[in-house]
């Protein structure tokens, strides 16, 4: 197998700002450590967690001047799937997906390659890739195409990749959602201005099905979904009226606001364990700059929620949440500089309680 050659002492260069995030840029491994990924200078960097906490300088897992667009999804296998959005050579602002794959943490990333576009090989960017791995440990990567509908690209059992395809609709979000449920199918879900969409693998290995449109007043780019214990997705999305709603289509085919945001901008959500229960935990930036989260016992929002901010103001933020191997929560924000921070929950400690920020970079 070919791998990317990299340099532990390398460090990137230049300015920094925020990239376009999706997916869970925060990973962990089967021996519990985590790996942050973010796109500087065109190339895909990466910080590892060591055996004792710290963490390694940036590592450059290449990428040849990718846009700052990244996916990033794992599998039941711990493998990290990496799709970034590359300028076509010899073109005018045409552009390709590529995908590379990590198999095991801090090694190299294999070699990029080209999955091509929806719309062929010579199309200009249409959205922000998302992406799912299946219980098998395939990957689909979703799009939006060039008709404003929605497209897929899935690997195929054998190696290789299916062709692309066209899962119809118009007028979606840039920024769609994917997960996988507890059957270790992929679902995928998206707005348009009528409302919520979701699609569906009917049997594994197959093409999502997409389901009826669901009316909602969808605030585009706030989507964040989560399984829960009982192996159904819920989604959350802010309405537009400042509220935080919730969708869960295999427990309610109701949209349910469930509680007032703290800020204006996208939602990430995970599990985590909360004296010894299976609890969901919400996270966004609040109007002031701070970080806030809300957690409450996984799929009972009747239970309800409250923000607790935590941190200093930062300018503007992208957060993923993840789970560790004891079941706490794992955060991470980065910010321009990059100001790469990561906080986790104190286990051993009754209730929801936080450790203080460390910084990574």
């Amino acid at each position: 197998m070919a791998y990317r050659s990299e340099d532990p002492t390398r460090r990137p260069k230049g300015p920094f700002s925020v990239p376009t995030l999706n997916g869970g840029w925060l990973t962990r491994g089967t021996e519990g450590r985590f790996s942050a990924y973010l796109l500087r200078d065109g190339e895909v960097v990466r910080w590892t967690e060591g055996t004792d906490g710290r963490w390694s300088d940036a590592v450059s897992l290449g990428g040849g001047g990718l846009l700052p667009v990244l996916a990033v999804g794992q599998g039941a296998d711990r493998y990290v799937h990496l799709v970034g959005l590359r300028p076509v050579p010899d073109t005018e602002d045409h552009v390709e997906l590529v995908h590379s794959t990590q198999f095991q943490t801090g090694r190299p990333a294999v070699e990029w390659r080209s999955i091509q576009h929806s719309n062929g090989k010579s199309f200009k960017r249409t959205g922000n890739p998302s992406i799912a791995v299946d219980a098998e440990g395939r990957a689909y990567v979703f799009t939006r195409n060039g008709g404003g509908g929605l497209s897929v690209r899935a690997q195929k059992q054998g190696g290789g990749w299916h062709p692309w395809w066209d899962l119809m609709g118009s007028g979606t979000d840039p920024s769609p959602v994917a997960v996988t449920n507890g059957e270790g199918l992929v679902e995928l879900y998206t707005a348009t201005a009528k409302g919520l969409l979701r699609y569906v693998q009917e049997e594994s290995g197959g093409k999502p099905v997409r389901q009826d449109v669901v009316p909602a007043a969808v605030t585009l780019g706030t989507l964040a979904a989560v399984t829960g214990p009982s192996g159904h997705v819920t989604l959350f999305y802010l309405d537009k009226d400042g509220h935080v709603c919730v969708w869960s289509p295999g427990r309610s085919p109701e949209t349910t606001p469930f509680v007032d945001a703290v800020g204006a901008g996208p939602l990430a959500a995970a599990s985590c364990r909360i004296d010894g229960f299976d609890c969901t935990v919400l996270a966004q930036q609040s109007a002031d700059g701070r970080l806030a989260l809300a957690a409450y016992p996984a799929e009972q929002e009747t239970a309800g929620a409250k923000w607790t901010e935590t941190g200093a103001p930062q300018g503007p933020l992208a957060t993923t949440l993840t789970q560790a191997l004891d079941g706490g929560l794992v955060a991470m924000t980065v910010t321009d500089g990059p100001v790469l921070l990561t906080m986790r929950q104190k286990t051993a400690a009754d209730g929801f309680q936080l450790g203080a920020w460390h910084s990574v970079v």
